[in-house]
């Protein structure tokens, strides 16, 4: 499940008039914006405010000929400047010293959370609200990022604030609650992203603030939406949650299972089966086992040996791409070892790797992927691995999957470390028992997993 998606769709159906029934008995917005401008108007001539630069031109109230969306009858077309008094921020000059260190909160855009601000690090002097454009907004204030990566984010605060430039504060509402007023920008992040623009510093501008159109329901309908939106997400939130904990639950799950393979206690042992001591013997009639006392209570039939008595590696020279003009239309993947395995598609036809399966090995991290299709490889960071016939190769993939060494980042471990370490053999047809069970297991977690 999309939680994001189901986010945005609530918030869809709130801006639509969808997500509450309207209630006639509410007052129509349109009659409380005509109050609201009628105050307007007395506050003005009373000289109490000023009359905006915009609204001395034309009405405050503007006739939408080409709505962007019908909504309900009682509810009415307005524009953010009309129902809201707005302010952006500014930078006190960082030379000067005596600017910061005070007592006011000084909030810059990556403080905003979308949610309550209760906490902001930094804070300016008096003198510099004095001097600079910095202005203190009340407690209650809806905040809104216009610059860079944050464009869209929001806050509401706590307590008295300023902000930096890259920040735009309502702070006064006109016939508008708070919490609906947070609702709608949240709804529109995706909106104000785009006329952003996208370049290396996107932005936009208090002006395009103001301007936008918005959907204004009755007062007592937006308490409705405003409640009914936090129900839901608090019901999304702890799927959320539950989601998370799940996941982590079938990673766990994932582990215990290799770990319980790896002891020899995933499947019953048969007694018909060749030992596995037999078998390594075979492979190599000096063969030694070896002990290091990670596994005291194997099973009879099992043996320990090191990886490099099975395995054998390749230095991945003859396999590097040599361009990295990677597309998703081309035919060969180029993997490395570490989390993003297949980094790019590649074109280059000569030196492909064909004798799969293999394993890949992140010489510097210990990480490693088992691969059955041809490839070519993005650097030398790597060792090809190739399992002795007489080996099952997903069997000892499955080993290295949750046996890694972590240290000095900068060093090569395969042949100095890791390949001698002991890996637990079971007999041959008990390890193909075994990833039979690994692989019925893993497709299941692997199928709740998808349908999170």
């Amino acid at each position: 499940m999309d939680t994001k998606k189901l986010r945005q769709k609530i918030l869809d159906l709130a801006i639509h008039g969808k997500l509450v029934p309207q209630d006639p008995n509410d007052e129509p917005a349109s009659v409380l914006l005509e109050r609201i401008n009628a105050e307007k108007e007395r506050l003005i001539k009373e000289g109490k405010i000023k009359r905006s630069k915009k609204s001395a031109k034309t009405s405050d109230t503007p006739h939408y000929e080409n709505v962007p969306f019908e909504v309900p009858d009682n509810w009415a077309w307005t524009t953010l400047g009309n129902i809201g008094t707005w302010q952006a921020g500014g930078t006190p000059s960082r030379s000067n010293k005596s600017y910061y260190g005070g007592n006011i909160p000084w909030l810059k855009t990556g403080d905003l959370n979308d949610g309550l601000i209760t906490n902001i690090p930094e804070k300016i002097t008096e003198d510099a609200v004095a001097n600079s454009s910095a202005k203190i907004n009340p407690t209650g204030s809806v905040l809104i990022a216009m610059y860079g990566a944050t464009i869209g984010k929001l806050g509401i605060l706590t307590f008295p604030a300023t902000t930096n430039q890259a920040c735009c504060a309502c702070i006064e509402y006109f016939a508008i609650t708070q919490k609906y007023l947070f609702y709608f920008l949240l709804s529109h992040r995706d909106m104000f992203i785009a006329k952003g623009g996208g370049g290396a510093q996107p932005n936009i501008s208090k002006e395009i603030i103001v301007n936008t159109a918005i959907p204004l329901p009755p007062l007592a309908e937006q308490e409705r939406i405003v409640t009914e939106i936090e129900r839901w997400f608090t019901l999304i939130d702890q799927l959320e949650q539950g989601k998370s904990d799940l996941q982590t639950v079938i990673k766990q799950a994932k582990s215990r299972v290799l770990y319980l393979t790896i002891h020899g206690k995933l499947v019953p042992q048969n007694p018909n089966d060749e030992p596995a001591i037999d078998l390594l013997k075979r492979i190599n009639p000096d063969f030694t086992p070896c002990d290091n006392g990670h596994y005291p209570q194997l099973p009879d039939g099992w043996c320990k040996c090191r990886l490099e008595d099975i395995v054998e590696y390749e230095q991945p020279q003859a396999y590097i791409v040599n361009s990295t003009d990677y597309d998703d239309s081309y035919l060969t993947p180029v993997l490395t070892a570490g989390k993003s395995f297949i980094i790019g598609y590649t074109n280059e036809t000569k030196g492909i790797y064909q004798n799969t399966p293999c394993i890949i090995f992140d010489d510097f991290t210990t990480d490693s992927k088992l691969v059955d299709f041809p490839f070519k490889v993005k650097s030398s960071a790597m060792k090809i691995l190739k399992v002795t016939d007489d080996i099952e190769i997903e069997y000892v993939a499955m080993f290295m999957s949750i046996t890694r060494l972590i240290g000095d980042t900068h060093k090569r471990y395969w042949i100095s470390e890791y390949s001698k370490l002991c890996i637990p053999i079971p007999p041959r047809k008990e390890q193909k028992r075994i990833i039979n069970v690994v692989k019925a297991m893993f497709e299941k977690l692997d199928a709740i997993m998808e349908d999170l």
